[in-house]
């Protein structure tokens, strides 16, 4: 009868064979990554009332993924030369749930006093079922008087529901 003796090296490889072994039958997978898709263009062009004068210009585009929870989104605001002060905008999902946008950065762009960056991949922790943008900004009447204004994009509806 022949006996070999274990060594330390053989221990520690049968070991993490072992436990390699039960990770892949008790650890869960990963969870799979959203698919988005196909990019929507958003587009609204902010007037004055009366005037005409242009006051904000939202564009950029807005996505959904196929597991019915998540958006994402890459929008620029200008802010034209009409306004006062800066516009802003906001993110409406499921016609009542507001939200605001993520800032991530400026940039220029001609007709623009400044240009407002804008990115997000939002889990909304629901099913969403559209988002719409509504841009907001204010100017002075030709009587000096402060007016304000909101303009709604249309609504995006998500493709997969």
């Amino acid at each position: 009868m022949r006996c070999e003796l274990i060594t330390h090296s053989k221990w520690r490889t049968s070991i993490a064979a072992a436990l390699a072994t039960l990770a892949l039958v008790v650890l869960p997978a990963a969870p799979a990554h959203a698919t988005y898709g196909p990019d929507q263009t958003v587009y609204v062009q902010l007037n004055a009332t009366g005037t005409g004068q242009n006051l904000a210009l939202l564009q950029g585009v807005v996505a959904f993924d196929d597991g019915n929870q998540r958006y994402r989104y890459t929008l620029s605001l200008c802010w034209q030369s009409g306004a006062y002060p800066q516009p802003s905008f906001l993110i409406v999902v499921n016609g009542s749930t507001t939200q605001s946008p993520v800032y991530t950065g400026m940039s220029s762009a001609p007709g623009c006093q400044f240009v407002y960056n804008y990115y997000s991949d939002t889990n909304f922790g629901g099913t969403v079922q559209n988002v719409r943008f509504d841009v907001t900004a204010g100017w002075f009447g030709n009587m000096g008087q402060y007016m304000m204004r909101t303009r709604s994009s249309g609504t995006y509806d998500n493709p997969y529901n």
